[in-house]
């Protein structure tokens, strides 16, 4: 049966003049014309040539093929190239769902079927495949705007998204530049007007993490710590057994060490008085309290509070408001720098950020994945004039100045935003729809947890979760349960693109009640 589009999106038409401005793009061109001998009449008409975001006829076509997810559409590639990758990735890779090609929420695999990006694409495709947006991206390289640019030459594209974060982050308009101007005069610890760009979401935190410890460990001669002699205390979001791999914030040594990897090297930190880390159990004010009462006194202080609101690496766990709302009230008080790890979350939420939606005022707000679209590798920490404490070099990424990167958040945003209520929408009726899933299938499922399009099934045992997963990969939907820590809950991670309608949310959820009905 062909599906039809429920409610169309919003309708949004861009240019590059109307992203990034007149001037500069007048500047541009002028300079690309002196330096390719190109007419510059063409290249000013070409920058103001506007792009249809995400037209209808394309949103038709998707729901169109959606009766065909699971189906082999072509022939595929019979013979694939190995790789020489390490031990563990190659014991992942599934090659028959390798992209040969995709388009909005599918992916064509090396199989020949088609698949739903069920997971966006393990969480930073929101606006799906060759989303018609981006060709603004090819039009600016045409005109010679350079991508390639280093921290002492960044460009005007890179510190206009700067300042667009900036107001996002306190829900400004673009345009209010008395507002931005006073919110980067504060020098508050909860008022984030500062902003590293760096290329992945683990730099991204590793950089807070630095300027948390450059308040007891001077990052070089000279350099001021006034907390120095004082054993650093991070606190991290915990497992239910009050154990360290509840969170994840990253890939490199210390933010690992944040989750339990590399425990003798951590022991001897400890032992040593050098780093302490303060596991908090999800959602436990009680763990709050006693940790705060302890390490707020000599020879401790609390370095910093990492969390995220929806924790995807620990069952899709999401922290209350009342949890939140407390953690933040003895940061602000005891002068401990909060930080809100959004990589999974950002883009996901009404107004990019999810903590606004908490009532939060975080000392470091740390985004990627989202904003790009997988365009580029390009991350964020927004942080605090008070935290402003690391030298140039102290974050430094050559590659994070890339300004069609920056291009790339400035498209996904201005979609974004205007189909915010769209989306809240949508992942609302997602969010409720799998409820009442869950309460039709008490045998299996437990509950939901989650928020909105990052919605996850929780299950009674983790078998009942893997054959669950295996029926829908089996129709095409990539999905996946979380099965690589041990304590985790048995849950089915979902995170349905921001471009998916309620034709989508109805393939799935019916799938699922599909797959659901076969358990044994």
């Amino acid at each position: 049966m062909t599906q039809t589009i429920t409610t169309p999106f919003i309708d949004v038409r861009l240019s590059l003049a109307e992203l990034v401005g007149d001037a500069y793009l007048d500047a541009v061109c002028e300079s690309r014309a002196w330096l390719s001998g190109e007419d510059p009449a063409r290249l000013r008409a070409e920058a103001q040539e506007e792009v249809d975001c995400f037209p209808a006829e394309l949103q038709a076509r998707l729901a169109a093929l959606l009766p065909h997810v699971g189906e082999a559409v072509c022939t595929g590639l019979a013979q694939s190239a190995g790789g020489a990758t390490s031990q563990g990735f190659a014991q992942a890779t599934h090659t028959a769902m390798s992209p040969l090609s995709g388009l909005g929420y599918y992916r064509v695999g090396e199989d020949g079927r088609l698949y739903l990006i069920t997971k966006s694409e393990h969480y930073h495709a929101p606006l799906g495949h060759a989303f018609p947006g981006y060709q603004l991206i090819e039009r600016a390289r045409r005109l010679g705007i350079a991508n390639a640019t280093h921290n002492n030459t960044r460009g005007h594209i890179t510190r206009l998204l700067e300042e667009a974060l900036v107001c996002a982050a306190h829900g400004l308009a673009p345009d209010d530049h008395a507002g931005l101007a006073a919110v980067r005069a504060a020098d508050d610890l909860f008022c984030v007007n500062r902003v590293l760009n760096l290329e992945t979401g683990s730099l991204a935190t590793e950089a807070a993490l630095k300027m948390m410890l450059a308040r007891f460990y001077p990052p070089q001669p000279g350099a001021s710590a006034p907390y120095a002699g004082r054993t650093p205390v991070v606190l991290v979001m915990g497992n239910d057994d009050g154990g360290t791999p509840g969170n994840y914030h990253g890939t490199t040594v210390l933010t690992q060490a944040l989750r339990g990897m590399w425990p003798d090297f951590t022991a001897a930190l400890e032992a040593h008085g050098l780093l302490h880390v303060c596991p908090i159990r999800p959602n436990s004010l009680d763990d709050l309290e006693a940790a705060f009462a302890k390490y707020e006194q000599p020879p401790y202080k609390i370095a910093g509070f990492f969390h995220e609101i929806i924790m995807m690496n620990y069952g899709a766990r999401e922290l209350t408001r009342d949890f939140l709302t407390r953690a933040y009230a003895l940061c602000h008080a005891h002068d401990v720098p909060a930080a809100v790890d959004e990589i999974q979350s950002c883009m996901w939420a009404p107004g990019f950020f999810l903590f606004r939606e908490y009532g939060l005022q975080p000392s470091f707000v740390i985004i990627g994945k989202g904003f790009p679209n997988g365009e580029y590798p390009a991350s964020r920490v927004l942080f605090s004039a008070a935290m402003d404490n690391l030298p140039q070099f102290g974050a430094l990424v050559t590659n994070g100045q890339e300004e069609l990167a920056s291009l790339a958040y400035l498209i996904t945003m201005r979609w974004a935003a205007a189909n915010t209520e769209r989306t809240r929408r949508i992942g609302d009726r997602y969010a409720a729809r799998l409820r009442d899933l869950a309460a039709r299938h008490p045998r299996h499922i437990a509950s939901t947890d989650g928020s909105r399009h990052l919605t996850a099934l929780v299950f009674h045992t983790l078998p009942s979760a893997k054959q669950f997963v295996a029926r829908l990969t089996a129709q095409g939907l990539d999905i996946s349960a979380q099965t690589y820590k041990a304590d985790c809950p048995p849950v089915v991670l979902t995170k349905l693109p921001l471009i998916a309608g309620e034709e989508v949310v109805e393939l799935v959820v019916t799938r699922m009640e599909a797959a659901l009905d076969g358990l044994a």
